[in-house]
Protein backbone atom coordinates (compact mmCIF):
# COMPACT_ATOMS: atom_id res chain seq x y z
CA UNK A 1 0.00 0.00 0.00
CA UNK A 2 1.37 3.47 -1.12
CA UNK A 3 2.18 5.88 1.92
CA UNK A 4 0.36 8.62 -0.29
CA UNK A 5 -2.61 8.74 -3.04
CA UNK A 6 -4.02 11.72 -4.30
CA UNK A 7 -7.87 13.01 -5.40
CA UNK A 8 -9.27 15.59 -6.83
CA UNK A 9 -11.74 15.57 -3.58
CA UNK A 10 -11.32 13.74 -0.44
CA UNK A 11 -15.02 13.04 1.11
CA UNK A 12 -14.66 12.38 5.03
CA UNK A 13 -17.42 9.94 6.15
CA UNK A 14 -19.64 8.42 3.49
CA UNK A 15 -23.04 8.71 5.36
CA UNK A 16 -26.07 11.11 4.69
CA UNK A 17 -24.57 13.89 3.74
CA UNK A 18 -21.23 12.52 2.23
CA UNK A 19 -22.87 9.81 0.10
CA UNK A 20 -24.71 12.61 -1.64
CA UNK A 21 -21.62 14.58 -2.37
CA UNK A 22 -19.39 11.78 -3.69
CA UNK A 23 -22.03 10.76 -6.41
CA UNK A 24 -22.52 14.44 -7.08
CA UNK A 25 -19.18 15.10 -8.02
CA UNK A 26 -18.41 11.85 -9.74
CA UNK A 27 -21.05 12.37 -12.35
CA UNK A 28 -18.26 14.75 -14.46
CA UNK A 29 -15.87 11.51 -15.30
CA UNK A 30 -13.04 14.04 -15.10
CA UNK A 31 -13.08 14.61 -11.46
CA UNK A 32 -11.74 12.13 -9.04
CA UNK A 33 -13.44 11.20 -5.40
CA UNK A 34 -12.07 8.93 -2.33
CA UNK A 35 -14.46 8.56 0.34
CA UNK A 36 -12.96 8.13 3.58
CA UNK A 37 -15.77 5.55 5.55
CA UNK A 38 -14.67 3.87 9.19
CA UNK A 39 -17.43 1.05 8.70
CA UNK A 40 -17.84 -1.67 6.07
CA UNK A 41 -20.14 -1.34 3.43
CA UNK A 42 -24.07 -1.89 3.42
CA UNK A 43 -24.35 -4.15 0.28
CA UNK A 44 -25.87 -7.55 1.10
CA UNK A 45 -26.19 -6.53 4.28
CA UNK A 46 -29.98 -7.23 5.22
CA UNK A 47 -30.00 -6.29 8.94
CA UNK A 48 -28.43 -2.82 7.65
CA UNK A 49 -31.06 -2.25 4.48
CA UNK A 50 -34.11 -3.66 6.02
CA UNK A 51 -35.71 -0.77 7.79
CA UNK A 52 -37.49 -2.55 10.31
CA UNK A 53 -34.43 -4.38 12.11
CA UNK A 54 -33.34 -0.71 13.09
CA UNK A 55 -33.25 -1.59 16.71
CA UNK A 56 -31.20 -4.37 16.47
CA UNK A 57 -28.02 -1.88 14.81
CA UNK A 58 -28.06 -0.18 18.22
CA UNK A 59 -25.08 -1.02 20.30
CA UNK A 60 -23.89 -3.36 17.66
CA UNK A 61 -20.68 -3.68 16.07
CA UNK A 62 -21.87 -1.14 13.54
CA UNK A 63 -22.39 1.79 16.24
CA UNK A 64 -19.65 3.92 17.76
CA UNK A 65 -22.21 4.35 20.69
CA UNK A 66 -21.07 7.49 22.47
CA UNK A 67 -21.65 7.81 26.02
CA UNK A 68 -23.02 10.92 27.79
CA UNK A 69 -21.15 13.06 30.52
CA UNK A 70 -23.29 13.38 33.81
CA UNK A 71 -26.33 15.17 33.21
CA UNK A 72 -27.47 16.64 36.88
CA UNK A 73 -31.18 17.77 35.66
CA UNK A 74 -31.21 14.38 33.37
CA UNK A 75 -30.64 11.22 32.30
CA UNK A 76 -26.75 10.38 32.58
CA UNK A 77 -27.21 6.57 30.42
CA UNK A 78 -27.87 7.95 27.39
CA UNK A 79 -25.84 6.39 24.62
CA UNK A 80 -25.72 8.20 21.59
CA UNK A 81 -26.06 5.87 18.09
CA UNK A 82 -23.68 6.83 15.27
CA UNK A 83 -23.54 4.63 12.56
CA UNK A 84 -20.30 2.96 11.54
CA UNK A 85 -21.55 1.37 7.93
CA UNK A 86 -21.72 3.07 4.88
CA UNK A 87 -24.77 5.49 4.09
CA UNK A 88 -24.17 6.32 8.14
CA UNK A 89 -26.98 7.23 10.31
CA UNK A 90 -29.26 6.72 7.14
CA UNK A 91 -28.69 3.11 7.22
CA UNK A 92 -29.32 3.52 11.12
CA UNK A 93 -32.17 5.38 11.86
CA UNK A 94 -36.13 5.05 11.13
CA UNK A 95 -36.10 7.40 7.97
CA UNK A 96 -38.58 9.78 9.00
CA UNK A 97 -38.63 12.36 6.18
CA UNK A 98 -39.36 15.76 6.85
CA UNK A 99 -38.30 18.71 4.84
CA UNK A 100 -37.10 21.45 6.83
CA UNK A 101 -39.68 24.05 7.69
CA UNK A 102 -39.71 27.31 6.19
CA UNK A 103 -39.71 29.06 9.88
CA UNK A 104 -36.54 26.11 10.92
CA UNK A 105 -34.66 28.44 7.80
CA UNK A 106 -35.37 31.25 8.13
CA UNK A 107 -33.39 30.88 12.16
CA UNK A 108 -30.44 29.91 9.88
CA UNK A 109 -30.75 33.45 7.80
CA UNK A 110 -31.09 35.04 11.29
CA UNK A 111 -27.52 33.23 12.51
CA UNK A 112 -25.79 34.50 9.74
CA UNK A 113 -26.19 31.59 6.66
CA UNK A 114 -26.96 34.46 3.92
CA UNK A 115 -28.62 31.96 0.89
CA UNK A 116 -30.14 29.58 2.91
CA UNK A 117 -33.41 30.61 3.34
CA UNK A 118 -36.66 28.22 2.51
CA UNK A 119 -36.96 29.65 -0.80
CA UNK A 120 -33.68 28.73 -1.70
CA UNK A 121 -33.03 25.72 -0.21
CA UNK A 122 -36.56 24.15 -0.75
CA UNK A 123 -36.04 23.03 -4.52
CA UNK A 124 -32.87 20.97 -3.49
CA UNK A 125 -35.83 18.43 -1.88
CA UNK A 126 -36.91 18.29 -4.95
CA UNK A 127 -33.47 16.94 -6.18
CA UNK A 128 -33.29 14.21 -4.11
CA UNK A 129 -32.60 10.86 -5.09
CA UNK A 130 -34.29 8.93 -2.31
CA UNK A 131 -37.45 7.39 -2.83
CA UNK A 132 -39.60 9.70 0.28
CA UNK A 133 -43.35 8.05 0.57
CA UNK A 134 -46.28 7.89 2.99
CA UNK A 135 -46.46 4.67 4.75
CA UNK A 136 -47.80 2.40 2.53
CA UNK A 137 -51.79 1.11 3.43
CA UNK A 138 -50.22 -2.40 4.42
CA UNK A 139 -48.00 -1.04 6.82
CA UNK A 140 -50.72 1.09 8.73
CA UNK A 141 -50.68 -0.87 12.01
CA UNK A 142 -54.23 -0.87 13.15
CA UNK A 143 -53.42 0.62 16.61
CA UNK A 144 -51.94 3.68 14.60
CA UNK A 145 -54.41 4.21 13.17
CA UNK A 146 -56.71 4.46 16.38
CA UNK A 147 -53.87 6.48 17.81
CA UNK A 148 -54.35 8.78 14.82
CA UNK A 149 -57.83 9.29 15.21
CA UNK A 150 -57.89 9.66 19.29
CA UNK A 151 -54.88 12.27 18.92
CA UNK A 152 -56.94 14.26 16.18
CA UNK A 153 -60.39 14.31 18.80
CA UNK A 154 -57.96 15.05 21.55
CA UNK A 155 -56.02 17.58 20.40
CA UNK A 156 -57.86 19.42 17.44
CA UNK A 157 -55.40 19.23 15.13
CA UNK A 158 -55.76 18.29 11.61
CA UNK A 159 -55.35 14.95 10.05
CA UNK A 160 -52.11 15.09 7.92
CA UNK A 161 -51.56 12.95 4.56
CA UNK A 162 -47.83 13.92 3.61
CA UNK A 163 -46.60 16.34 6.21
CA UNK A 164 -44.06 17.47 3.15
CA UNK A 165 -47.04 18.22 0.74
CA UNK A 166 -47.01 21.94 2.46
CA UNK A 167 -45.77 23.75 5.44
CA UNK A 168 -47.42 22.87 8.87
CA UNK A 169 -47.72 23.79 12.44
CA UNK A 170 -49.78 21.16 13.70
CA UNK A 171 -50.90 17.99 12.87
CA UNK A 172 -51.23 14.05 13.13
CA UNK A 173 -50.68 11.52 10.40
CA UNK A 174 -48.49 9.18 9.26
CA UNK A 175 -45.45 9.68 8.65
CA UNK A 176 -43.04 9.87 5.12
CA UNK A 177 -40.46 7.74 5.06
CA UNK A 178 -37.56 7.45 2.68
CA UNK A 179 -37.79 3.26 1.86
CA UNK A 180 -39.44 0.78 -1.13
CA UNK A 181 -42.39 -0.46 0.71
CA UNK A 182 -42.74 -3.30 -1.16
CA UNK A 183 -39.88 -5.20 0.45
CA UNK A 184 -39.16 -2.44 3.75
CA UNK A 185 -35.74 -1.68 1.73
CA UNK A 186 -34.12 1.37 2.78
CA UNK A 187 -33.62 4.05 1.09
CA UNK A 188 -30.74 5.32 2.32
CA UNK A 189 -28.04 7.80 1.19
CA UNK A 190 -25.83 5.01 -0.12
CA UNK A 191 -29.03 3.03 -1.67
CA UNK A 192 -29.96 6.36 -3.16
CA UNK A 193 -26.72 7.59 -4.12
CA UNK A 194 -23.81 5.44 -4.39
CA UNK A 195 -24.94 1.92 -4.98
CA UNK A 196 -26.34 2.77 -8.61
CA UNK A 197 -22.75 4.32 -9.32
CA UNK A 198 -20.00 2.05 -7.37
CA UNK A 199 -18.86 1.10 -10.75
CA UNK A 200 -17.60 4.88 -11.53
CA UNK A 201 -13.72 4.83 -12.22
CA UNK A 202 -13.59 7.75 -10.68
CA UNK A 203 -14.93 6.87 -7.16
CA UNK A 204 -12.73 5.50 -4.64
CA UNK A 205 -14.42 3.96 -1.70
CA UNK A 206 -12.26 3.71 1.33
CA UNK A 207 -13.98 1.25 3.81
CA UNK A 208 -13.18 0.45 7.09
CA UNK A 209 -10.83 3.40 7.24
CA UNK A 210 -10.58 6.00 10.04
CA UNK A 211 -9.42 9.65 9.47
CA UNK A 212 -7.87 11.02 12.28
CA UNK A 213 -6.17 14.18 11.10
CA UNK A 214 -6.10 16.84 9.07
CA UNK A 215 -2.52 17.68 7.28
CA UNK A 216 -2.48 21.72 6.58
CA UNK A 217 0.38 23.85 5.02
CA UNK A 218 0.00 26.63 6.44
CA UNK A 219 -3.76 27.58 6.49
CA UNK A 220 -4.62 25.45 3.72
CA UNK A 221 -5.70 22.44 4.35
CA UNK A 222 -4.11 19.40 1.56
CA UNK A 223 -5.50 15.87 3.18
CA UNK A 224 -6.11 13.35 5.74
CA UNK A 225 -4.03 11.28 7.92
CA UNK A 226 -5.97 8.01 7.77
CA UNK A 227 -5.67 4.24 9.21
CA UNK A 228 -6.89 1.29 7.68
CA UNK A 229 -8.76 -2.20 9.04
CA UNK A 230 -5.22 -3.85 9.29
CA UNK A 231 -3.82 -0.66 11.53
CA UNK A 232 -1.49 1.17 8.23
CA UNK A 233 -1.35 4.61 7.94
CA UNK A 234 -0.80 6.98 4.89
CA UNK A 235 -2.18 10.10 3.30
CA UNK A 236 -4.92 10.93 0.92
CA UNK A 237 -3.98 14.27 -0.57
CA UNK A 238 -6.95 16.59 -2.04
CA UNK A 239 -5.71 18.05 -5.05
CA UNK A 240 -9.03 20.47 -4.58
CA UNK A 241 -10.92 19.98 -1.51
CA UNK A 242 -11.34 18.19 1.71
CA UNK A 243 -14.81 17.83 2.51
CA UNK A 244 -15.89 16.48 6.44
CA UNK A 245 -18.97 14.76 6.37
CA UNK A 246 -17.87 12.95 9.43
CA UNK A 247 -21.13 14.08 11.67
CA UNK A 248 -21.75 16.16 14.79
CA UNK A 249 -19.59 14.08 17.06
CA UNK A 250 -16.49 13.10 14.52
CA UNK A 251 -16.53 16.26 12.63
CA UNK A 252 -15.69 18.65 15.55
CA UNK A 253 -13.60 15.25 16.93
CA UNK A 254 -11.31 15.39 14.13
CA UNK A 255 -10.92 19.50 13.80
CA UNK A 256 -9.57 19.19 17.28
CA UNK A 257 -7.63 16.42 16.96
CA UNK A 258 -5.83 18.36 13.91
CA UNK A 259 -5.30 21.40 16.18
CA UNK A 260 -8.36 23.15 15.02
CA UNK A 261 -10.16 24.49 17.85
CA UNK A 262 -9.98 26.59 21.23
CA UNK A 263 -6.73 27.13 21.75
CA UNK A 264 -6.41 26.95 25.45
CA UNK A 265 -8.49 23.42 24.65
CA UNK A 266 -5.95 22.24 22.71
CA UNK A 267 -2.95 23.44 24.12
CA UNK A 268 -4.39 22.63 28.29
CA UNK A 269 -4.19 18.88 26.08
CA UNK A 270 -0.78 18.75 24.67
CA UNK A 271 -2.27 19.45 21.33
CA UNK A 272 -0.86 22.01 19.30
CA UNK A 273 -2.86 25.04 18.20
CA UNK A 274 -2.76 25.12 14.57
CA UNK A 275 -5.90 27.41 14.00
CA UNK A 276 -7.95 28.81 16.91
CA UNK A 277 -11.42 28.69 16.18
CA UNK A 278 -13.71 28.73 19.60
CA UNK A 279 -16.84 27.89 18.21
CA UNK A 280 -15.35 23.89 17.65
CA UNK A 281 -17.56 21.71 19.74
CA UNK A 282 -19.68 24.37 21.21
CA UNK A 283 -23.48 24.43 20.57
CA UNK A 284 -24.16 20.81 20.56
CA UNK A 285 -28.00 20.07 20.22
CA UNK A 286 -30.41 17.32 20.27
CA UNK A 287 -34.53 16.82 20.28
CA UNK A 288 -34.39 15.02 23.83
CA UNK A 289 -37.67 13.06 24.48
CA UNK A 290 -39.47 10.97 27.27
CA UNK A 291 -41.42 8.35 27.30
CA UNK A 292 -45.01 6.95 28.86
CA UNK A 293 -46.02 4.02 28.22
CA UNK A 294 -49.31 1.41 28.36
CA UNK A 295 -49.85 -1.92 28.63
CA UNK A 296 -52.46 -3.44 26.16
CA UNK A 297 -54.88 -5.82 26.30
CA UNK A 298 -53.13 -8.34 24.80
CA UNK A 299 -50.84 -8.39 20.98
CA UNK A 300 -50.72 -5.98 19.04
CA UNK A 301 -51.02 -6.54 15.04
CA UNK A 302 -47.20 -7.09 13.81
CA UNK A 303 -47.78 -4.92 10.13
CA UNK A 304 -45.48 -1.75 10.45
CA UNK A 305 -43.18 0.23 8.14
CA UNK A 306 -40.85 0.52 11.51
CA UNK A 307 -42.34 0.44 14.62
CA UNK A 308 -43.06 4.34 14.90
CA UNK A 309 -45.25 4.62 11.83
CA UNK A 310 -47.36 8.22 13.09
CA UNK A 311 -47.03 11.38 15.08
CA UNK A 312 -48.48 14.39 16.54
CA UNK A 313 -46.71 17.81 16.17
CA UNK A 314 -48.55 20.41 18.62
CA UNK A 315 -48.27 24.29 18.93
CA UNK A 316 -48.90 25.36 21.96
CA UNK A 317 -47.82 28.76 21.85
CA UNK A 318 -49.80 30.56 19.17
CA UNK A 319 -46.75 32.74 18.19
CA UNK A 320 -44.39 29.95 17.67
CA UNK A 321 -44.14 29.99 13.90
CA UNK A 322 -43.88 25.82 14.06
CA UNK A 323 -44.81 22.83 16.41
CA UNK A 324 -43.52 23.20 19.84
CA UNK A 325 -44.38 19.55 21.25
CA UNK A 326 -44.04 16.69 18.84
CA UNK A 327 -44.93 12.91 19.96
CA UNK A 328 -43.80 9.65 17.98
CA UNK A 329 -46.09 6.99 18.83
CA UNK A 330 -44.17 3.68 19.36
CA UNK A 331 -46.10 0.09 18.48
CA UNK A 332 -43.51 -1.37 21.46
CA UNK A 333 -43.42 -0.49 24.96
CA UNK A 334 -40.25 1.54 24.84
CA UNK A 335 -38.91 1.08 28.35
CA UNK A 336 -34.96 1.17 28.33
CA UNK A 337 -34.95 4.25 30.27
CA UNK A 338 -38.06 3.37 32.71
CA UNK A 339 -36.39 0.17 33.71
CA UNK A 340 -33.41 1.65 34.86
CA UNK A 341 -35.20 3.75 37.16
CA UNK A 342 -37.58 0.38 38.93
CA UNK A 343 -40.23 0.02 35.98
CA UNK A 344 -41.18 -3.61 34.67
CA UNK A 345 -41.64 -3.67 30.88
CA UNK A 346 -45.46 -4.89 30.40
CA UNK A 347 -45.40 -8.01 28.28
CA UNK A 348 -47.21 -6.20 25.20
CA UNK A 349 -48.15 -2.38 25.01
CA UNK A 350 -47.53 0.70 23.29
CA UNK A 351 -45.22 4.21 23.78
CA UNK A 352 -45.78 8.09 23.14
CA UNK A 353 -42.39 9.81 23.57
CA UNK A 354 -42.82 13.96 23.61
CA UNK A 355 -40.18 15.69 22.54
CA UNK A 356 -39.34 19.27 22.21
CA UNK A 357 -38.74 20.11 18.23
CA UNK A 358 -36.79 23.73 19.31
CA UNK A 359 -34.96 22.90 22.63
CA UNK A 360 -33.54 25.76 24.33
CA UNK A 361 -30.57 23.99 26.38
CA UNK A 362 -27.27 24.30 24.62
CA UNK A 363 -24.29 21.59 25.29
CA UNK A 364 -20.52 21.33 24.12
CA UNK A 365 -18.45 18.14 22.93
CA UNK A 366 -14.85 18.36 23.85
CA UNK A 367 -11.64 16.58 23.79
CA UNK A 368 -10.60 14.49 27.33
CA UNK A 369 -7.13 13.36 25.97
CA UNK A 370 -4.90 14.09 22.72
CA UNK A 371 -5.31 9.97 22.25
CA UNK A 372 -7.20 9.87 18.49
CA UNK A 373 -8.94 6.42 20.24
CA UNK A 374 -10.43 7.66 23.58
CA UNK A 375 -14.06 9.16 22.26
CA UNK A 376 -14.94 12.71 23.07
CA UNK A 377 -17.07 13.67 25.71
CA UNK A 378 -20.01 14.78 24.75
CA UNK A 379 -22.27 17.06 27.42
CA UNK A 380 -25.73 18.14 26.10
CA UNK A 381 -26.75 19.94 29.48
CA UNK A 382 -30.09 18.62 28.90
CA UNK A 383 -32.82 20.63 31.12
CA UNK A 384 -30.74 23.48 31.60
CA UNK A 385 -32.13 26.61 29.91
CA UNK A 386 -32.82 29.38 32.27
CA UNK A 387 -36.58 29.47 31.72
CA UNK A 388 -36.85 25.42 32.43
CA UNK A 389 -39.16 25.51 28.90
CA UNK A 390 -37.50 22.27 28.15
CA UNK A 391 -38.77 20.23 31.02
CA UNK A 392 -41.81 21.80 31.16
CA UNK A 393 -42.50 21.20 27.57
CA UNK A 394 -42.24 17.67 28.60
CA UNK A 395 -44.55 17.83 31.27
CA UNK A 396 -47.06 19.29 29.09
CA UNK A 397 -46.47 16.47 26.88
CA UNK A 398 -47.22 13.58 29.50
CA UNK A 399 -50.45 15.32 29.90
CA UNK A 400 -51.39 15.63 26.34
CA UNK A 401 -50.52 11.68 25.64
CA UNK A 402 -52.57 11.19 28.96
CA UNK A 403 -55.59 13.00 27.29
CA UNK A 404 -55.44 10.96 23.52
CA UNK A 405 -54.90 7.61 25.66
CA UNK A 406 -58.23 8.32 27.63
CA UNK A 407 -59.78 9.13 23.91
CA UNK A 408 -61.51 5.84 21.76
CA UNK A 409 -60.75 4.59 19.49
CA UNK A 410 -57.58 4.03 21.50
CA UNK A 411 -58.57 4.12 24.68
CA UNK A 412 -60.02 0.79 24.44
CA UNK A 413 -56.55 -1.02 23.58
CA UNK A 414 -55.07 0.33 26.90
CA UNK A 415 -55.32 -2.02 29.71
CA UNK A 416 -53.33 0.67 32.24
CA UNK A 417 -50.86 3.07 32.07
CA UNK A 418 -47.40 1.51 33.29
CA UNK A 419 -45.19 4.50 33.47
CA UNK A 420 -44.78 6.96 34.94
CA UNK A 421 -48.14 5.87 36.72
CA UNK A 422 -51.42 7.33 37.14
CA UNK A 423 -50.62 9.12 40.80
CA UNK A 424 -47.90 10.33 39.22
CA UNK A 425 -49.70 14.02 39.03
CA UNK A 426 -47.86 16.99 39.91
CA UNK A 427 -45.80 19.06 37.67
CA UNK A 428 -42.56 18.83 40.11
CA UNK A 429 -43.07 14.93 40.42
CA UNK A 430 -43.90 14.70 36.48
CA UNK A 431 -40.89 16.97 35.46
CA UNK A 432 -38.48 14.63 37.74
CA UNK A 433 -39.96 11.58 35.59
CA UNK A 434 -39.89 13.09 32.27
CA UNK A 435 -36.10 14.14 32.70
CA UNK A 436 -34.86 10.84 34.57
CA UNK A 437 -36.88 8.42 31.80
CA UNK A 438 -35.38 11.07 28.58
CA UNK A 439 -33.53 9.79 25.86
CA UNK A 440 -32.48 10.97 22.55
CA UNK A 441 -33.77 10.44 19.10
CA UNK A 442 -30.25 10.37 17.73
CA UNK A 443 -30.37 13.97 16.55
CA UNK A 444 -26.78 15.49 17.41
CA UNK A 445 -26.09 18.64 15.79
CA UNK A 446 -24.85 22.24 15.85
CA UNK A 447 -21.12 21.27 17.03
CA UNK A 448 -19.64 23.60 13.82
CA UNK A 449 -22.32 25.94 13.24
CA UNK A 450 -22.64 27.92 10.25
CA UNK A 451 -22.38 31.92 10.06
CA UNK A 452 -21.74 35.17 9.35
CA UNK A 453 -18.04 35.66 8.41
CA UNK A 454 -17.89 37.92 11.29
CA UNK A 455 -19.10 35.84 13.99
CA UNK A 456 -16.60 34.69 16.08
CA UNK A 457 -18.08 31.07 17.22
CA UNK A 458 -19.02 30.23 13.86
CA UNK A 459 -17.15 27.48 12.50
CA UNK A 460 -18.21 27.50 8.34
CA UNK A 461 -19.68 30.36 6.52
CA UNK A 462 -22.69 30.35 4.19
CA UNK A 463 -20.63 28.74 1.86
CA UNK A 464 -19.94 25.88 4.16
CA UNK A 465 -15.62 26.80 4.30
CA UNK A 466 -13.67 26.42 7.33
CA UNK A 467 -13.25 30.09 9.40
CA UNK A 468 -9.68 31.33 8.08
CA UNK A 469 -8.63 28.27 6.65
CA UNK A 470 -8.55 27.31 2.71
CA UNK A 471 -8.82 23.77 0.91
CA UNK A 472 -11.65 22.59 3.69
CA UNK A 473 -15.53 22.53 4.07
CA UNK A 474 -17.74 20.44 6.54
CA UNK A 475 -21.31 19.58 5.06
CA UNK A 476 -23.39 18.09 8.01
CA UNK A 477 -25.34 18.26 10.89
CA UNK A 478 -23.03 19.73 12.81
CA UNK A 479 -23.50 22.78 10.52
CA UNK A 480 -27.01 23.31 11.91
CA UNK A 481 -26.94 27.00 13.81
CA UNK A 482 -30.32 25.18 15.30
CA UNK A 483 -32.05 22.45 15.40
CA UNK A 484 -35.56 21.81 12.95
CA UNK A 485 -38.23 21.35 14.61
CA UNK A 486 -39.01 17.88 12.14
CA UNK A 487 -36.57 15.49 12.47
CA UNK A 488 -33.21 16.33 10.48
CA UNK A 489 -32.09 13.72 8.11
CA UNK A 490 -33.70 15.48 4.51
CA UNK A 491 -32.14 18.85 5.65
CA UNK A 492 -29.00 16.46 6.00
CA UNK A 493 -29.43 15.32 2.76
CA UNK A 494 -30.24 19.24 1.39
CA UNK A 495 -27.26 20.38 2.88
CA UNK A 496 -25.16 17.75 0.79
CA UNK A 497 -26.87 19.23 -2.42
CA UNK A 498 -26.34 22.43 -1.22
CA UNK A 499 -22.44 21.52 -0.34
CA UNK A 500 -21.91 19.70 -4.03
CA UNK A 501 -23.36 22.93 -5.87
CA UNK A 502 -21.63 24.89 -4.26
CA UNK A 503 -18.34 23.17 -4.92
CA UNK A 504 -19.77 22.32 -8.96
CA UNK A 505 -20.59 25.88 -9.80
CA UNK A 506 -18.88 27.41 -7.29
CA UNK A 507 -19.45 31.49 -8.18
CA UNK A 508 -23.60 30.84 -8.90
CA UNK A 509 -25.10 28.07 -6.92
CA UNK A 510 -28.54 27.10 -7.62
CA UNK A 511 -30.10 24.36 -8.21
CA UNK A 512 -31.63 26.00 -11.66
CA UNK A 513 -27.61 27.26 -12.30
Amino acid sequence: MSEQETYDYVVVGGGTAGSVIASRLTEDPLVSVAVIEGGPSDVDRPEVLTLRRWLGLLGSELDYDYPTTEQPRGNSHIRHSRARVLGGCSSHNTLISFKPLPSDWAQWVEAGAEGWDAASMDPYYDRLLNNIVAVDEKDRNAIARDFVEAAQQATGVPRVEGFNKKPFADGVGFFDLAYHPEDNKRSSASVAYLHPFLDRPNLRLMLETWAFRLDLDGDRVTGVRVRTADGAEKTVVAAREVIVCAGAVDTPRLLLLSGIGPKDDLEALGLPAVHDLPGVGENLLDHPESVIVWETHGPIPENSAMDSDAGLFVRRDPASPGPDLMFHFYQIPFTDNPERLGYEKPPYGVSMTPNIPKPRSRGRLFLTSADPSVKPALDFRYFTDEEDYDARTLVDGIRIAREIARTEPLASWLKREVCPGPEVTGDEELSEYARKAAHTVYHPAGTCRIGAFDDSMAVVGPDLRVHGLRGVRIADASVFPSIPAVNPMIGVFMVGEKCADLLIRPTNPGVDA
